[in-house]
């Protein structure tokens, strides 16, 4: 057995606020009858809702470099107990060796009069297995560019862009007793990320996996190909049909921290279409897929040194490209092109400080800021703890990915848009 490391962030679902103080149990074995047993306990969050880094066992790492029946990460139960709040149990987050593995956790206000510290009130969400590992429907093939609605459809965009939101609905389309969960595109992405991949094959592989769901979700946000037939949610939750989205299950940092760096890379062909590709892939070993990308096929090219390029155009075509969307919805400003560092001065600058002083009102571990436009060594040290609590490379540079996750998280904790809205 190696070592893998859990950081648990634990949120108010009506603020978006950090919960200082929760108490965090976990539990190995959380598979339906195994007795359980308490490795952790009573482990309290941080001034930042946080406990980082716990240590905690997992399979071999080789274990997850070529198709095996054992199970390649270990399973756990996380509780989580707050005075006032509705006690949760994830039964069954996930953990690699080597990999940091994140776990949100939103606590909901207690409707109920009695404080509980046993199990009879807890909230339950039970997290499935990785679809490489566990036994899920294979995907129905489709045409990968679709027609585009015609006038008297949805109005569909000149150029794709990167929505808000990803409205997931978690089951089969027909399947009218399913939910609708409204998730941030970002969170969406790494969730499926996290479900359909293992985070320790190599980075570029992830990228190459990234970009492939990326492509299709887009797909399926510039076409409406759901709502266009009558269905009010974006994509669903099934294999048959998309990806496989797990709501509340734990992410992979190195994955997080790839999907912030490309969230708006699509590939699509021919050069001149506007469309982002349907990029239908399979695991390659249970099922086969003829002209898509095989998830263990393009783990092995990672393993030859291939970059994320090269593997998709072994399985898309040589003439694939690979594009940008320009507008990401829901930020209050765009990125500007250019990273921000000391240095740095500008209309741009202020725009961080401003929000990095928004967002240190719920995560007061920030540093506040004087909002001056000059990028100094205090705004250098309040973006490296920002990038710290959210799972970033703490460069102190606000690059692509840090200024969106800024932008994402200023968002929420002002209440401009819900983190984790449902309907």
């Amino acid at each position: 057995m190696q070592e893998g490391l859990l950081t648990v962030s634990v949120i108010d679902t009506t603020t978006n606020s950090p919960i200082k103080g929760a108490y965090v149990n976990i539990y190995s074995n959380p598979d339906v009858n195994e007795s359980q047993t308490l490795v952790k306990e009573k482990l309290e969050t941080d001034i930042s809702g946080q406990v980082t880094n716990i240590p905690l066992s997992a399979p071999d790492f080789e274990l997850s470099q070529n198709p095996s029946s054992e199970r390649p990460y270990s399973k756990y139960t996380i509780e989580v107990i707050k005075d006032g709040y509705e006690t949760v149990l994830i039964n069954g987050a996930e953990l690699f060796p080597i990999v940091e593995a994140r776990q949100t956790v939103s606590l909901s206000p207690k409707t109920r009069s009695k404080l509980s510290f046993s199990r009879n009130n807890e909230e339950v969400f039970n997290i499935p297995e990785n679809t490489l590992f566990g036994d899920y429907p294979p995907k129905i093939p489709e045409s990968s560019v679709k027609p585009l609605p015609p006038p008297t459809g949805f109005v569909v965009l000149d150029n794709p862009v990167v929505p808000e939101f990803i409205v997931v609905h978690d089951g089969l389309p027909d399947n009218k007793n399913a939910k609708n969960y409204w998730i941030p595109f970002k969170d969406y992405i790494k969730n499926v990320a996290s479900s359909e991949i293992y985070s320790t094959w190599p980075t570029q592989t992830i990228y190459a996996n990234v970009i492939a769901i990326i492509s299709f979700t887009l797909n399926r946000v510039f076409t409406e190909w759901y709502r266009n037939r009558g269905y009010n949610f974006t994509i669903t939750s099934t294999t048959n049909y998309d990806h496989k989205f797990i709501y509340n299950r734990n992410i992979f940092n190195n994955i997080s921290v790839a999907v912030d760096d490309i969230f708006n890379t699509f590939i699509k062909r021919p050069a001149s279409s506007r469309q982002p590709l349907l990029a239908q892939y399979c695991d390659g070993e249970k099922v086969q897929c003829p002209n898509q990308m095989t998830q263990w096929g393009s783990k092995y090219l990672g393993d030859q040194g291939k970059d994320f390029e090269s593997i998709l155009k072994y399985f898309y075509g040589d003439e694939i490209v690979f594009s940008k969307a320009p507008i990401v919805s829901g930020v209050p400003v765009s990125y500007p092109g250019t990273s921000l560092q000391i240095g740095s001065r500008g209309k741009d600058v202020r725009t961080i400080q401003n929000q990095l002083n928004a967002i240190s009102k719920s995560y007061p571990a920030i540093p506040k800021l004087k909002e001056d436009g000059i990028y100094g060594k205090d705004t250098a040290e309040s973006v490296k703890v920002f990038q710290g609590v959210f799972g970033l490379p703490k460069t102190g540079v606000v690059d692509f990915k840090t200024w969106y996750q800024i932008s994402q998280i200023y968002v929420a904790v002002t209440k401009i848009a819900s983190l984790n809205p449902k309907i």
